[in-house]
C-alpha cells in the first residue's frame, strides 16, 4: 500500500485491491461515485463497471467537475494515476473532501487482475 495523503483525516491513495473493496462496499450507495478522468477513447477500450466519464483533457473539464455534488465520496482513476491525482487536487481546491485515487490507475487495476468492461 502506498503512503497516504489525507484530506480531513480521510485516506486518499488506495491500491487497486483496496479500491475494489471500496467499490463492492458502496455498490448501492448513491453518495459514492466512481469517476474515470481519461479520454472517451480510453474509456471505450476498457473501464471499471459503474464509472462515469469526465475527460480531464476536455476544455469544459472544470465546469463539469463543479456541477458534481461536493457531499459525495469520489473514487477517481485514470490510466496510470497522474490525471486522477491532478483532478483530485482541483477538486480539493474547490471544496470536495471525500476523495480517493486508485494508485496506478486502470493499468494497476488490470495488473491486479481486477475486472473491467
Amino acid at each position: 500500500m502506498s503512503t497516504y495523503k489525507t484530506v480531513s483525516g480521510n485516506e486518499i491513495d488506495l491500491d487497486p485491491n483496496s479500491a475494489w473493496e471500496m467499490i463492492q462496499e458502496n455498490k448501492d450507495n448513491s453518495n459514492f461515485v466512481l469517476l474515470d478522468v481519461r479520454t472517451p477513447g480510453e474509456y471505450e477500450e476498457s473501464h471499471i463497471e459503474g464509472s462515469i466519464l469526465i475527460n480531464y483533457q476536455a476544455p469544459d473539464f472544470r465546469d463539469k467537475i463543479q456541477k458534481l455534488s461536493k457531499d459525495k465520496t469520489y473514487l477517481v482513476y485514470c490510466r496510470s494515476g497522474m490525471r486522477a491525482a491532478a483532478c483530485i487536487d482541483i477538486m480539493m481546491e474547490t471544496g470536495f473532501q471525500k476523495l480517493h485515487n486508485v494508485v496506478g490507475g486502470i493499468m494497476g487495476w488490470e495488473n491486479c487482475g481486477l475486472p473491467v468492461k
